[in-house]
């Protein structure tokens, strides 16, 4: 959430980088700043009231203590009359606060300096590749074959069980998802990363607080009679640990890693490019979450970039890391690189990671902030990344590594999977 201050001081600059992000909604800026010279107004015509019913409320004692009734009942008859104004004036300051919180949420996070213009995905800026993509037999096929061919994973029962969307893994398949998870975490524990097994499900001020609420409500599964959320990602438990918390400043930075299953309903996505693995409603993610020092959060980008790379560099996939235009981010975010691993089967790069700074857009809203030397609290800034998405690094696992004689693994799974290859 953007901070009424910012946006007062900086109005062309805030409208400038909401034209970056193709944020149409620009008329709540003013809308923004009224309600908040409304709040003000009234603030101050209710503090003054206050005022003088407290200053008249001491009189009215010295006067009944100098026997003059009169003039004491007089006084209190005024007292009553201002006690009278408060209520609505209270009642109206309560209604313009809750307005202005309500069209602020509204406002997306501005983009930094270094998001690119653009629109859609084909204007990302390709920061650059790794890793060989590999020449596949002429006979080879998609993940999903191979799924079925090796007994890996089960769509058509997870579709009996559940819905689309909803894989079952099994034998060498669920050996593999396991093996993956557990390497993710022991490499990001290596890291410096502490783990965390945070719940499944959230409630309505977790969920608002890394800003899935109010703008993707549509996207998450809702427990309606708990008013509980399933999470679409293991950022939004781990970054609410530390909501209306003050740290030290000598705690920063806080670096958090966690496994959960994550829950998308996907709303809308249909066709070929959803087959398989390609696009699920629930599928394992490892994760990263760093809650740091404003003026250290694009060091820590910079890191977890790096980290991510370096991971998806001893899985010896293919890869390439695009930095987001400004159209093509997420609400929240205030800078975005994406993390695609090439599927040789099926010809085409499959985003498997999302490392992104939203410096105090999630902080200002779960109230997370150190103190300074000086005793005075400012808000933290906030990162996080997948490390990694499971199903599309499954997916190019198989196809990349299929031959003849099996599917063969990175040499830094073996020891989790308890064999080089399936076969």
């Amino acid at each position: 959430m953007l901070q009424v201050p910012f946006i007062r001081q900086n109005k062309e600059l805030v409208l400038e980088r909401l034209a970056l992000k193709n944020f149409k909604e620009t008329g709540l800026v003013d809308e923004v700043l009224a309600l908040d010279d409304k709040r003000k107004r009234l603030t101050q015509e209710y503090d003054e009231t206050q005022a003088q019913v407290n200053s008249l409320s001491k009189e009215i004692g010295k006067l009944m203590a100098q026997g003059k009734k009169e003039e004491g009942e007089a006084q209190r008859a005024a007292v009553n009359a201002l006690k009278e104004k408060l209520g609505p004036v209270n009642d109206e300051l309560n209604a313009t606060e809750k307005a202005l919180h309500d069209t602020l949420v509204k406002l997306p996070n501005l983009p930094a300096a270094m998001v690119p213009p653009g629109k859609t995905p084909e204007e990302n800026v390709e920061v650059r590749r790794g890793g060989n993509i590999p020449t596949l037999a002429a006979d080879a096929v998609p993940h999903w074959d191979l799924a079925k061919k090796y007994q890996l994973i089960d769509f058509e029962l997870g579709n009996k069980i559940t819905g689309s969307g909803f894989p079952v893994f099994q034998k060498q398949g669920a050996r593999l998802q396991r093996a993956m998870i557990q390497y993710f975490l022991d490499f990001n524990l290596d890291n410096g990363y502490t783990e965390y097994a945070p719940p499944y499900l959230v409630n309505e001020a977790s969920a608002f607080g890394t800003g899935q609420l109010p703008d993707k409500e549509g996207q998450m599964y809702h427990a309606t009679e708990d008013n509980y959320f399933l999470i679409p990602t293991a950022e939004v438990p781990l970054t609410n640990i530390y909501r209306d918390e003050i740290v030290k400043d000598t705690d920063l930075p806080i670096r958090m890693t966690g496994y959960t299953p994550c829950f998308r309903r996907e709303a809308g996505s249909y066709g070929k490019d959803v087959r398989g693995l390609n696009r699920v409603h629930q599928f394992d993610k490892v994760e990263l979450v760093q809650i740091v020092h404003p003026e250290k959060s694009y060091e820590a980008l910079d890191e977890m970039v790096a980290h991510v790379e370096k991971l998806l560099n001893s899985l010896q996939l293919p890869y390439r890391i695009l930095r987001l235009c400004g159209g093509d981010m997420s609400f929240a975010s205030a800078i975005t690189y994406d993390f695609e691993v090439y599927s040789a089967a099926q010809q085409k790069w499959l985003e498997v990671s999302s490392v992104s700074n939203f410096e105090t857009y999630q902080t200002n809203r779960m109230k997370i902030r150190f103190k300074e030397a000086n005793g005075k609290p400012q808000l933290t800034h906030s990162l996080n990344g997948s490390s990694l998405a499971l199903p599309r690094i499954m997916a190019c696992l198989l196809e990349n590594n299929q031959t003849e004689a099996g599917i063969q693994l990175p040499a830094v799974l073996h020891r989790y999977f308890g064999a080089d290859k399936i076969a």
